[in-house]
């Protein structure tokens, strides 16, 4: 590996860890995007990329909320518990798709969270719309 691709890949860990520490975000929407437009990633790649650094990451963040009470325990552990199973079926899914299709499945989400996000009542609007109820 090249000291430029490691620094760009240390650049993209800490915009990634600090977008996940700002707004809980980071691996896939600032990872993802980032080691495959800037780095030459193909999305498989990139995306199991991803997934291994949120590991680490979401752990010290996690603890940082959790030291200030903002992390309920019982909820991280059942969401953890769905991500779970949803990453190792979600894994599956992706690793089947051609890249071109999974890239514009990535994109397609990306872009329907943001302007659902910019909607009155956006968050709540996604939770409904996934849950199968809006």
């Amino acid at each position: 590996m090249s000291v430029e691709l490691a620094l760009a890949l240390i650049a993209a860990g800490l915009v990634a860890g600090f977008t996940a520490g700002l707004f809980g975000i980071g691996g896939g929407i600032v990872l993802v995007p980032a080691v495959v437009l800037l780095l030459g990633f193909d999305q498989h790649s990139a995306q199991g990329t991803s997934l291994a650094v949120m590991i680490p990451a979401a752990l010290f963040g996690s603890w940082r909320h959790y030291r200030r009470g903002r992390l309920e325990p019982r909820h991280a552990a059942l969401v953890a518990a769905g991500g779970i199973l949803g990453s190792a079926a979600g894994g599956l899914l992706a690793l089947s798709l051609d890249e071109a299709v999974l890239r514009r499945i990535f994109a397609v989400l990306v872009v329907v969270v943001a302007v659902r996000l910019l909607m009155p009542d956006g968050p709540r609007r996604i939770v409904r719309f996934f849950a199968g109820s809006g």
